[in-house]
Parts: C-alpha cells; sequence; structure tokens
C-alpha cells in the first residue's frame, strides 16, 4: 500500500507494480539514455510549475477557469513552427471568447511539448493476420506498421526531449513576443474558419474588445505600459506516462529543496494507470508540480480518496484537478459520486471536463471518430451537475488542432462520416479541428455565464 508518509525519491516507483510499460530489448543502450536526460537542462523551472499551481488554486476557488488542449499525440514527423503557430493561434481565441464571455481570467494549458506518450488497450495490434507490438508513441516506438519500426527505442527519447525544448522555445516566444497582443485579435481567425457561424460570432468578440481597448488607450493604458494586454501565460502539459523519461528529467529545486517534474508544468495519470498502489501514484506522489488524475466510470470511491490522500495530504489549493471523462451518457450517473464524495472529504480540487475520449465511435468506413454533439452534450451536462451540486466546473481538457482536420464529424464545419479520410491526421485519437475548437469555446463562455451566482457565492464564503 502506498504510503505518503514514507521515504520518497525519484526512482521509488521502480519497486511498485506498474502498467502501460515498453519492454525495451536493450538495457544497456536504455541505461546510457537515462544517464544522457539526467544530464540535460530542465524544459521547465520550478517557479513556472508554482506559477501555475497558484493559478489552479483560484480556479479551485471559482475565480478563474481552466483551459487545456492540443494534439491527441504530438509526433515528430509533423514538428514545425506552422503546426505550433497554427494551435496557438486557435487557443488564443478560444481563450478570449471564454475570457470575454464568462468575466473570469482563463488559465492556458496546452497539451504540447511532452505529450508524446500514448496508453494503449492491448499490448499487441492485428493488422492482415501479422500481429505487432502496439504503437505506444512517437517518444517510444514508430507507428509505422513494421517489426524493426514497432521496437521500442529509447534513442527516441532524447529526440522527444529536443523536440520540447524547441516546441517550448517557440510558445515562449509567442506568448511573450507580441503575438499574443490582444491588439491583433482579429489576425487570429484561421483562413478555412472565416466563413463559418462560429467566426462572425468570433469577430463579433474582436471588435467589442477593440471596443475596449480604444477606451483603455484612452486612460493611458497600453500595450506598451500594460503587459497584460501584449503578451499571456501559457504552459504545457502532459501524461506522465514514460516514467524512466520523467524520472530522468526531475530536479530538486535551488530555492526550496523541493523535488520537480522539469518535462511540463503539469502532468497528469490516466484513467489506467491510476492505481494507488502503482508507480504512477508513486512517482507523482513526490513531486511539487500541479498534477491531475483522469477519472472515469470505473474509479470507486474509495480509490479516490486514497489517491487524494496519497497525492494532496495537505489538500492544497492548485494541487490537484480530477478530469472526469464519462461521456456524455454516463455523465449523469458518475459524475454526482464522485463531487459528493469530494464534498464529504472536505477536499478542495478543480473540476475538469474532458468530453473526447469517452465519446469516441468507429464509424461505419472504418475510422474512429468522436460526434462533436457528444461532446458538446458532455460538456453541458458537467455544468448542468456542477450547478446542481453546487459546485465549482472549473475547466474543459479537449483534443484539438489548429489544422483543417476531418477527424470529429458534425459542427459548424459539417464533417459527414464520408468526409473523415479526407484529412484525418491524427497519430492516435481524433481531435477537434479550429472551428470545431472554436464552437465549442463558445458553448463553454454560455455555461460559465451561467454559473455566474455560483462564483459569486464561492467570493462571498472567501
Amino acid at each position: 500500500m502506498s504510503d505518503p508518509m514514507s521515504e520518497w525519491s525519484p526512482n521509488s516507483w521502480r519497486a511498485k507494480p506498474i502498467k502501460q510499460v515498453p519492454d525495451y530489448p536493450d538495457d544497456a543502450a536504455l541505461s546510457v539514455v537515462e544517464k544522457r536526460l539526467a544530464s540535460f537542462p530542465p524544459l521547465v523551472f520550478a517557479g513556472e510549475a508554482r506559477a501555475l499551481k497558484a493559478q489552479l488554486a483560484e480556479v479551485a476557488a471559482g475565480r478563474a477557469f481552466l483551459l487545456q488542449g492540443g494534439d491527441c499525440a504530438e509526433s515528430f514527423a509533423e514538428h514545425s513552427a506552422d503546426h505550433i503557430r497554427d494551435f496557438f493561434r486557435v487557443f488564443l481565441q478560444m481563450a478570449v471568447v471564454l475570457t470575454h464571455g464568462a468575466s473570469l481570467p482563463v488559465v492556458k494549458v496546452g497539451r504540447i511539448a511532452g505529450q508524446f506518450a500514448k496508453p494503449r488497450s492491448s499490448e499487441t495490434e492485428t493488422v492482415d493476420g501479422v500481429t505487432l507490438p502496439s504503437y505506444r508513441g512517437d517518444i517510444v516506438n514508430d507507428i509505422a506498421f513494421d517489426a524493426t519500426a514497432r521496437v521500442p527505442d529509447p534513442e527516441r527519447m532524447i529526440m522527444a526531449y529536443r523536440q520540447s525544448a524547441a516546441t517550448l522555445n517557440l510558445l515562449r516566444a509567442f506568448a511573450t513576443g507580441g503575438f499574443a497582443n490582444l491588439e491583433r485579435v482579429h489576425e487570429w481567425t484561421m483562413g478555412f474558419v472565416k466563413d463559418t457561424k462560429a467566426a462572425a460570432r468570433y469577430e463579433e468578440v474582436a471588435r467589442k474588445i477593440d471596443d475596449a481597448i480604444e477606451f483603455m488607450r484612452a486612460l493611458g493604458l497600453t500595450a506598451e505600459n500594460t503587459p497584460s494586454l501584449s503578451e499571456t501565460k501559457f504552459f504545457t502539459s502532459h501524461d506522465g506516462l514514460l516514467l524512466i523519461y520523467e524520472e530522468a528529467l526531475t530536479r530538486r529545486d535551488s530555492i526550496t529543496g523541493d523535488w520537480y517534474g522539469t518535462s511540463g508544468h503539469m502532468m497528469w495519470i490516466g484513467d489506467r494507470t491510476r492505481d494507488p498502489d502503482g508507480a504512477h501514484v508513486e512517482y507523482f506522489r513526490g513531486i511539487n508540480n500541479p498534477v491531475q488524475i483522469k477519472c472515469g466510470p470505473s474509479l470507486e470511491i474509495d480509490d479516490l480518496r486514497r489517491l487524494m490522500d496519497i497525492l494532496n495530504p495537505d489538500d492544497e489549493p492548485g494541487r490537484l484537478t480530477l478530469i472526469t471523462r464519462f461521456g456524455a451518457k454516463k455523465i449523469a450517473d458518475d459524475l454526482p459520486r464522485l463531487v459528493e464524495a469530494v464534498k464529504s472529504e472536505g477536499r478542495t480540487v478543480v473540476w475538469c471536463c474532458d468530453p473526447m475520449h469517452a465519446n469516441t465511435i468507429k464509424a461505419a468506413n472504418g475510422y474512429k471518430t468522436r460526434p462533436f454533439e457528444l461532446v458538446l452534450e458532455e460538456v453541458r451536462r458537467f455544468f448542468e451537475l456542477h450547478r446542481e451540486l453546487g459546485t465549482f466546473a472549473g475547466g474543459v481538457h479537449v483534443e484539438m488542432t489548429g489544422r483543417e482536420v476531418t477527424e470529429c464529424v458534425g459542427g459548424v464545419s459539417a464533417v459527414t462520416e464520408a468526409d473523415l479520410e479526407d484529412r484525418y491526421h491524427t497519430h492516435c485519437d481524433p481531435r477537434l479541428n479550429a472551428s470545431q475548437a472554436l464552437e465549442l469555446a463558445f458553448l463553454v463562455a454560455e455555461e460559465m455565464r451561467d454559473q455566474r451566482p455560483r462564483r459569486e457565492r464561492v467570493r462571498a464564503a472567501i
């Protein structure tokens, strides 16, 4: 049993049972890579992780909202400045819609610069009678259905680190170098979104922001003397699945002496790896980053209580986010029991909705897809149930891209099952395209406005 008071070290997880681990054939080569990674500079810094935790504490108190999104799985082949820029641009649009619509600060967290490892439901995959190891993400093996390509290769962790470093460098430049300037709010619209209903609604928001900026400029507040108008805070997150990679990038903060995972500002434990006695929970309990747990229908209340005790024994605000992923048809059955359990324990958590994973279906033509209407319906029910339960619906977590893909059916882009084969580019699960992501943002903004009375009660209590 995991003991929150027992001694912890970055490698204490190795004494625990582990799931979703690749089988590297060459231990010596793996050891060399681990040592190289351990000598590399951190990708993010402890102070940045503390800043994110402070912002998430505001979410837990009902004074901010978490927007988390990005690729299902990053790939080496698709890494480019244009790809990162297009994602960041749509993400900024979503954040502007939410901030304007709900009059709340938005905590911006991308599934990027580290989202390479993927859990699998089966150890193997069979195609035309040939069985090979499953694809586990570019950090482990290659998506090509080839015996050599599917062998786990530790050198891929070095490639993932270098791509993450390059991605973070560009994201920091975008966030602070003028790209996020609110005076450029009209420039963020993607070309293929311009003729959609979502784009028209976005332009209306942009015009109102222009008016507000003109008013502030008249008062002497400009992008030059007010940093919040010209730059933004942007954080990264990923599934902390590959623990050998996470351990190698774990560092002790020179200021506080605490341990931090420096592969990203925030990591989550997946629905398949949240065993309270398992290796992943053991690793996560010792790092001081904000952490998240994916919560599906199989999560038992006793396990949730134990996870909260292990991962956040002091009930630190902003430390723990619960990402619920039940599906539109099951959320009404499963969310209330978790919420009531957290309330009965008097715990402080951020409630975040993942409306993607449990709404996945297989189309008639064999493509895995997600009906956009089910995504919207789960989000609606998430907000509705929290209003009924007297708790704060604090965030959404979506798989999305800035590209004009055809992976999720429906939405203002009217993607049909027949369209899926046109631009189905995902390395794993289907993602919202830019217009669908923007349409979702407008729905969330409307739901956030409806929970304002709850937010005011929270403020009064504080």
